[in-house]
């Protein structure tokens, strides 16, 4: 298993050895300056890996030693999220921009429907709205989130034929970020105007003030070896001149900051636990910094590497 890290113009590096040396994933590109705008990959599916790109999607396999395009519905159209289903790697999940749309696959991504989710497809803040995040419900299989900057979350009860706007509550409509717990019935939501959740399958949603100079927050990752302890990622906007990790070890009743080994250089952006090992972690600030913990996220080290502007963080089986 690889951590990889996607950027807005030099595709995705990986690495072997936790962060020590990294290799530029170029390999099959023709045109490696293009942005690596998401990640996905699944354990059934072992040496690949999609990615998100401005040209739609690219699969990476390990035995072609490089990427190779996937022509299909979406060729052509900015991909911002994607997400392979934890029970079955041939459904896959693809959020666009321009236009901002969902769409699934359930063929491994050879072919791709169009989900009937009526998004924006403008707003005077980032011009297109944008898909940023899917997660599937780990207690139901049936439900999806998604989440839309900028046209709020959206919720799917039956694996994507249909899907619900949820808004009520929500102090701002900019979402980056959601997490749904394991255990417990509440989602989490990372807005630009700070952390949300709802315990009522998003009926309603209710702010979490965070003790920070500002309630920007990017991302929200519950621990896949504890559901109790969950990390959101902080800053003063993209990109920010300055940032925080928050942690909460009681399902999100109480946070507190969590030391980072040197001052961050922007908004603290993309946070990944491994998916196997639980006392490894990494973090990403979106202009470049990365952090290692071997402890959990009870300390971090700051890695030698540093890259430009991080748009995706995601362990890959490849």
């Amino acid at each position: 298993m690889q951590i990889v890290i996607g950027t807005a113009t030099m595709m995705a590096w990986s690495s072997s050895d936790e962060g020590e040396t990294w290799n530029r994933m170029t390999k099959g590109v023709h045109y490696p300056v293009m942005p690596a705008w998401t990640l996905s990959s699944h354990p059934a599916r072992l040496g690949e890996l999609l990615v998100g790109t401005d040209n739609g999607i690219m699969r990476w396999r390990s035995a072609d030693e490089g990427w190779v395009p996937l022509f299909n519905e979406i060729s052509g159209t900015p991909v911002w999220a994607l997400a392979h289903a934890p029970w079955d790697p041939d459904f896959i999940l693809a959020g666009t921009r321009r236009p901002a749309a969902f769409y699934r696959s359930t063929d491994d991504g050879k072919t791709w429907k169009w989900l009937p989710a009526r998004l924006a497809q403008g707003c005077p803040a980032v011009t297109y709205p944008r898909v940023t995040k899917f997660v599937f419900d780990p207690k139901n299989e049936n439900t999806i989130w998604g989440a839309v900057e900028i046209d709020h979350i959206w919720r799917s009860s039956d694996r994507g034929e249909t899907w619900e706007q949820s808004t009520r509550g929500l102090i701002s409509g900019d979402i980056h970020g959601l997490a749904v717990s394991p255990v417990k019935e509440r989602v989490f939501a990372a807005t630009d105007q700070g952390l949300h959740m709802t315990t009522n399958e998003g009926e309603t949603w209710s702010h979490i003030p965070l003790d920070v100079p500002n309630q920007y927050t990017r991302s929200v990752v519950i621990s896949p070896h504890a559901p109790q302890t969950i990390f959101v990622t902080n800053g003063n906007g993209p990109p920010g001149s300055w940032g925080y990790l928050l942690r909460s070890d009681d399902h999100g009743d109480t946070w507190r900051k969590v030391p980072m080994p040197t001052e961050l250089n922007s908004t603290l952006w993309k946070f990944a636990p491994h998916p196997e090992n639980p006392m490894v972690i990494f973090c990403t600030t979106k202009l470049g910094q990365v952090f290692r913990s071997a402890d959990g996220g009870a300390s971090w080290t700051k890695v030698k590497q540093e890259f430009g502007d991080i748009r995706s963080l995601e362990w890959a089986w490849i």
